[in-house]
């Protein structure tokens, strides 16, 4: 109920401006007409003068625009490129301005079914004989017309993003034609970070495991050879514990390439899992309610691990907090995963750097957007944003 509630006074503040603007609107789209009208009519002035009052009508419309996105965004979660074109701008302005007052009009509807519903409360106290017909009927006249009104600011909000849109938007060739890129972009990306994944494994295996099972099999060659019952225990002793340091290191590779506490216990209990293996303190701020999808919190565990990683590895952090939230549909289900890792390191961390750009590469594959702040001084916040429904 109270997630329903703030929703709609969100919507209703997000009209409310948008009537004030409206206003603005209308005053600028008729300056804007009579002025053309006026250049249209100047004989012999006509091409300079129209560049001219067009130029400062494109500036006013795009100014105009801006807010209308922001608002747009901030109020009625409607999300637009900023890409639009001046002929966009201006369409949407001289367009928007009717939708604007119709919002207005569908405030003071709500107003008025509020007021006259309420008689219901208080109207009978101000009854006189033979007036409860009228206070009746008027109060439910009033709930039917705030019925429909709270259905207006719905309809209106949803109107006001399907203009917005329209206008602003791509055409749906040209959507289609960044979406093939974007593909293509993130499919190659999602090759490369297999390959550098690939690599890294490699690397560990070879500097890592390798090596031990070497140095392994050299004690083990060493003790059989020896004549010594005594330096042959030794080495025995020493065989055991590079066999146990190999096995080790082994666990940390299996680990690194996919963790099992993953699907076993749940995002939360692998992300547990790498606070308590790091070697600097970690702070996790787990503030989801439901489990993501495979998908998801598969390319999140990776997300939070390689952004620890790098902190631990370059920062010089002396500690480090990883905030995961939600963003839930209006069905109440996970819509989209926020993650959020600070550190208080020296900072300077490039965006282009290996680790950085693989993790990039893995969170565009779902349509997600990575984001790194990394000013020299520090603080640096890696943050990816995940598409869920």
């Amino acid at each position: 109920m109270g997630r329903w509630l703030r929703r709609g006074l969100r919507l209703a503040g997000g009209l409310l401006i948008g009537a004030g603007t409206a206003v603005v609107e209308l005053v600028c789209v008729a300056v804007a007409g009579l002025a053309l009208l006026c250049v249209r009519t100047w004989p012999g002035g006509w091409p300079a003068a129209r560049r001219c009052v067009l130029g400062a009508v494109t500036a006013g419309a795009r100014r105009l625009t801006e807010t209308e996105r922001r608002r747009l965004a901030r109020f009625l979660g409607h999300e637009i490129a900023a890409d639009y074109d001046d002929r966009g701008a201006r369409q949407y302005v001289a367009a928007r301005w009717s939708l604007g007052l119709l919002g207005g009009l569908v405030l003071l509807a709500v107003v008025a079914g509020t007021a006259y519903g309420s008689l219901l409360l208080w109207g009978w106290f101000i009854m006189r004989d033979g007036e409860w017909i009228t206070i009746t009927t008027s109060a439910i006249g009033g709930l039917f017309l705030l019925f429909l009104a709270l259905q207006g600011i719905v309809g209106v909000a949803l109107l006001e993003g399907q203009l917005a849109r329209h206008f602003l938007g791509p055409s749906h060739r040209e959507a289609l034609r960044r979406r093939i890129d974007e593909l293509s972009t993130s499919r190659a990306g999602v090759v490369d970070a297999v390959h550098d994944e690939r690599r890294r494994i490699e690397r560990d295996l070879h500097d890592g495991v390798q090596q031990r099972i070497v140095a392994l099999g050299m004690l083990l060659g060493r003790a059989r050879r020896s004549q010594d019952p005594d330096k042959a225990r030794a080495l025995l002793v020493q065989a055991h514990e590079e066999s146990r340091a190999a096995l080790t290191d082994l666990r940390e590779v299996a680990w690194r390439v996919y963790p099992t506490a993953l699907d076993e216990a749940g995002l939360r209990a692998a992300l547990e899992a790498v606070a308590e293996r790091s070697a600097i303190p970690v702070r996790l701020e787990y503030g989801l309610t439901a489990e993501p999808g495979e998908a998801v919190r598969t390319v999140a565990y990776f997300v939070v691990a390689e952004a620890v990683t790098n902190a631990i590895k370059h920062s010089g952090a002396e500690r480090i907090t990883v905030a995961l939230t939600g963003r839930e549909t209006e069905v109440g289900a996970l819509g989209g995963l926020l993650i959020r890792v600070t550190d208080d390191g020296r900072g300077g961390a490039d965006p282009a750097g290996g680790g950085l750009l693989g993790l990039a590469r893995r969170v565009a594959a779902l349509d997600g957007r990575l984001r790194v702040v990394s000013p020299p001084g520090g603080p640096t916040t890696v943050s990816a944003e995940l598409p869920c429904a």
